[in-house]
């Protein structure tokens, strides 16, 4: 499904979430894999992987993410306006940590489907320049793509919006764990 100006949810693929550790996980050990090592070419598995992986993240899964499109080394999520997500109750406004979980997951997102990955990614650094406060009552919508990688590491960029989409909200870049996949399933991938 192509990106579209409607910020609504996606229905979810409805796949468990996979909580086993791994030991290249991140902090907190947990990652998801993928269940098909070959599913980063078929954009319906693509969701089902970066469900699964919003799904392993319970801190992501607290906030309300969800998926809103992925592809070939890019993916974009959504975040909804909820009233216990609010960091100034004066004003409304999101607070800025689940703005940068959003983006975090986002660009993770965007690296497990690139066409060469193997699988979990693990965030290495990530900067996040916050440009404005997002506007009380909307959808954050979150757009990442992973532009380069090399045999360990994914470098990506980000960008969220709500729905002022001249004017970000933030943007990020940050560089995240990356493991190939071994060379006979890319030759059978790109067969």
């Amino acid at each position: 499904m192509p990106a579209s100006k409607d910020p609504s949810p996606q229905p979810s693929s409805g796949i468990s979430p996979d909580t086993s550790a791994d030991s290249s996980a991140g902090r907190d050990g947990r990652f998801a894999k993928p269940v098909d090592p070959d599913a980063g070419t078929k954009k319906r598995d693509m969701a089902g992987i970066t469900r699964q992986f919003i799904d392993a993240l319970p801190h992501a899964k607290a906030i309300g993410l969800d998926v809103r499109d992925v592809g070939a080394g890019r993916a974009e999520f959504i975040l909804p306006y909820r009233e216990d997500l609010i960091g100034d109750p004066e004003t409304g406004v999101l607070h800025g940590g689940v703005v940068s979980t959003l983006l975090d997951t986002t660009c993770g997102a965007a690296v497990i489907c690139h066409p060469e990955s193997g699988g979990g990614t693990a965030t290495l650094d990530l900067r996040i320049d916050y440009m404005r406060a997002a506007t009380p009552g909307q959808v954050i919508v979150a757009k990442a793509e992973c532009y380069h990688v090399t045999r360990s590491v994914a470098f990506v960029r980000a960008v969220a919006l709500d729905d002022d989409t001249d004017r970000p909200v933030a943007s990020a870049t940050g560089a995240f764990t990356f493991k190939a996949k071994p060379r006979a399933e890319k030759q059978e991938g790109q067969a």
